[in-house]
């Protein structure tokens, strides 16, 4: 067996897995071994993003699956030692009646945003009512001259 790394890995089937992954090359063709493969999913909520992961396999009989390579679209290796640390986090996760854990990117990357000035417009409310009525007007009377 090859060396082990983290890949993202997408199946002729749609699906899209990330696992710790090793190839076997010893019975002639290449196979792929995943070692807890898992099914993750990014959602964008207000407070931040959140990534959701779960068992690939529902009812897995074992920790260990291998795939043929004519099963793989493509796969890439992960090297964000964020995503491996969330992964790693959820297989020490004690808890088996659970079969999705939620991570916030937003805690993992300790991201905050502070608002600026050069963020995007600053005014009142009445400022900007004001200079839209203008804006409405200068119209109206470019089109009464033509």
């Amino acid at each position: 067996m090859g060396d082990e790394f983290y890949s993202s890995i997408k199946l002729i089937t749609g699906e899209e897995i990330f696992s710790l992954v090793s190839v076997d090359e010893n019975d002639g063709d290449p196979v792929l071994v995943l070692q807890n493969p898992v099914v993750m999913k990014l959602a964008h909520t207000p407070n931040g993003s959140i990534l959701r992961i779960k068992p690939w396999l529902e009812i897995p009989g074992d920790d260990f699956f291998i795939i043929k390579l004519d099963k793989i679209v493509t796969m890439t290796e992960v090297k964000d030692k964020n995503v491996i640390k969330m992964y790693n986090r959820y297989l020490e996760d004690d808890d088996s009646d659970s079969d999705i854990d939620i991570f916030t990117t937003k805690d993992t990357y300790n991201y905050k945003s502070e608002l600026t000035n050069k963020m995007g417009y600053i005014s009142t409310v009445d400022d900007a009512r004001k200079s839209l009525e203008n804006i409405f007007r200068k119209d109206l009377k470019d089109n009464k001259e033509i």
